[in-house]
């Protein structure tokens, strides 16, 4: 999985291919045309994508996006919920990281949009996309934490390149977001001196000091033991309640998925396979969606959402 602050053309050397895993296409999978969504779905009022949606934060319209010859995504719609955890799956290569990048414009489409609070994000010039970007905070696969510096650096780093805060503000915010993530005693400590779910607790708190609005997470629980994961989904989970952001979460982590997932949306063969709750991709009754889960070895795992 690439790393979602690699931007551009690199996806080709990183394997984001929407053919470099051949899957069997789902025998009962919907007409190209249409993906299936839940009844309380309003995305079809495209006269709302220019205003502010109560419930859906981010929107995606006839997103097409290829390297090359390779096609990737072919004319994406989804909707992301506000405040919602919106986890993203599919195959290694499918292209998740690819569409998530769209979102802050780090890669433009060849065609579509993507519309977010009622702004059109390829709309934005680079001084307006500066700014829009600070609704984002970005937990990465493996942290992407500054060795050399401290836990409170590392976490104080977009406080000073980003405001004009003093030191004892931004020493208070770092202090909150990590008591809040149960970090208390860490700020001193460098990241080789933490465990592996401790480093992406502090990731997380560095993506949380500048307030933002969504949250996306690039395969939080890889590398992780069971027990790691848990906590991960736990902190996923507590940080979506408590600070009421809009988390998007890209997994072919299963049994997490079915822990965390307000909304399950599924990438496969360039295009949206399904998307809606997790109900509903339970009972879909789409062979590949049923297969690909079953053969992560999470059968149970239906039953076992958020019961923490």
């Amino acid at each position: 999985m690439s790393n979602l602050a690699d931007s551009g053309q690199s996806d080709r050397a990183t394997g984001v291919s929407a053919q470099s895993v051949e899957s069997p296409k789902p025998v009962d999978s919907p007409p190209a045309d249409r993906t299936p969504s839940d009844p309380g779905d309003t995305s079809s009022d495209e006269k709302s994508l220019t205003a502010r949606h109560p419930r859906w934060h981010i929107r995606v319209r006839g997103l097409t996006k290829s390297f090359g010859q390779n096609r990737v995504l072919t004319g994406i719609d989804l909707d992301i919920e506000r405040s919602k955890v919106n986890v993203v799956i599919g195959a290694s290569g499918v292209g998740k990281s690819v569409l998530v990048k769209h979102f802050i414009s780090l890669l433009r489409p060849d065609t579509g949009e993507v519309w977010v609070d009622g702004t059109n994000v390829f709309d934005l010039d680079t001084k307006e996309l500066s700014a829009f970007r600070r609704k984002f905070g970005m937990v990465f696969q493996f942290a992407a934490l500054f060795d050399s510096l401290t836990v409170e650096d590392n976490c104080a780093f977009p406080l000073r390149e980003h405001t004009k805060k003093n030191k004892a503000e931004i020493k208070e915010i770092v202090r909150d977001r990590l008591s809040a993530l149960g970090l208390d005693g860490t700020q001193d400590k460098y990241p080789g001196e933490l465990s592996g779910g401790m480093r992406k607790r502090v990731g997380l708190a560095r993506a949380l000091v500048l307030e933002p609005e969504i949250l996306i997470y690039d395969e939080p629980t890889t590398g992780l033991d069971p027990l790691a994961t848990k906590n991960v989904d736990d902190m996923i989970l507590s940080t979506s309640e408590r600070f009421h952001v809009t988390s998007v979460v890209i997994s072919h982590d299963m049994a997490s998925v079915f822990r965390i997932a307000d909304r399950i949306s599924m990438l496969h063969d360039t295009r949206l396979l399904i998307s809606g709750t997790v109900d509903m991709v339970r009972e879909s009754g789409i062979d590949y969606v049923h297969r690909f889960i079953t053969t992560s070895g999470v059968t149970g795992a239906f039953s076992q959402r958020k019961q923490t």
